[in-house]
């Protein structure tokens, strides 16, 4: 009897991810916990400049503006509840002054538009096709900062709203980056204060139209079906029933590895993996032969690892 269903799995048969790829990752906070992964495994990376962004028009703002240069100027910040925010970016940047949101506002969207002509893969989770647009401008922001809900109209963007705006985003990129690579994926996290079956309709209206924008150097990673037909079962969310626990964002990223990582990425992960094990040891004498020829050791595998990759470091 087989009590369990598995979602089939395609091994990419070129562009595979390695230590010497450039990896960009943005969009909701599954993004995030990706991200952590190729963190810890020293993967050179750079996720969520403007923080958790969750749905694809803000996605196709951040990317957009800094592809073009844009400049934050005191208009494009606003003070509420003794903090400065951005309408384009998450509350992780908000700062207590406006030369301070400024300055990161900037320094995020250089630093942006500077990795999106290195990345050799952009990874994108889409979480929600929910916005709210700003009544006062008539622009969907990125984040709404506990401003009152009646400033907002909510509304779901269509099919092809997403579609144009992934477009968009691909296009622009690879006029400044022409061998880059797109992963799509959908967040398996279900934003139910919309209601279950508005987030049906989301995640439906999310995977309709990544499937639509597929190509050669555009590629879908199910992580949204993983855990919806996979993983179905409680024990792999976190308390609030939402969110993948830490077991299950693991077998999503050990299913990532099988598709976009080859022999070799993996055996260095490993010795990644290994060495920040030792670092994270705690000794029970730190002044024991034994520890001291641990510590030894550990340093000449750091050393020889670097030696390979210059940019990994403890």
């Amino acid at each position: 009897m087989n009590l369990h269903t598995k979602i089939p799995l395609k091994k990419q048969d070129k562009n595979l991810i390695s230590y010497n790829t450039k990896v960009f990752l943005l969009g909701s906070c599954f993004a995030e916990n990706i991200g952590d992964k190729f963190e810890y495994y020293k993967f050179q990376n750079y996720v969520n400049p403007f923080g958790i962004l969750f749905h694809p028009i803000a996605i196709h703002n951040l990317v957009t503006k800094a592809l073009q240069g844009k400049k934050y100027t005191d208009e494009d910040v606003f003070l509420n509840n003794e903090q400065f925010h951005s309408f384009d970016a998450h509350s992780k940047l908000s700062q207590s002054t406006k030369s301070l949101i400024l300055h990161q506002l900037n320094a995020a969207s250089q630093k942006t538009g500077h990795y999106l002509k290195q990345s050799s893969h952009v990874i994108i989770t889409l979480g929600t096709a929910w916005v709210y647009k700003y009544l006062e401008t008539n622009k969907v922001v990125a984040n709404c900062h506990k401003i009152p809900q009646q400033q907002f109209k909510k509304h779901i963007l269509s099919v092809q709203d997403i579609v144009h705006a992934l477009q968009s985003i691909i296009s622009q990129v690879k006029q400044v980056n022409p061998n880059v690579n797109f992963i799509f994926t959908v967040s398996p996290v279900r934003h139910i204060k919309d209601g279950f079956v508005e987030n049906t309709q989301s995640k439906s209206h999310l995977i309709t139209a990544i499937h639509q924008v597929l190509d050669n150097q555009s590629h879908y990673f199910p992580s949204y079906e993983i855990m919806m037909d996979q993983l179905r079962d409680y024990r792999f969310y976190n308390d609030d029933m939402i969110h993948p626990c830490n077991k299950a964002v693991q077998y999503i990223w050990d299913s990532f590895k099988e598709v976009w990582f080859d022999d070799t990425t993996e055996k260095t992960m490993q010795t990644v993996a290994l060495i920040q094990k030792g670092l994270q040891h705690k000794p029970f004498n730190a002044s024991s032969e034994a520890h001291i020829k641990f510590l030894e050791q550990l340093v000449a595998k750091q050393e020889q690892l670097q030696k390979q990759f210059p940019f990994i470091k403890f």
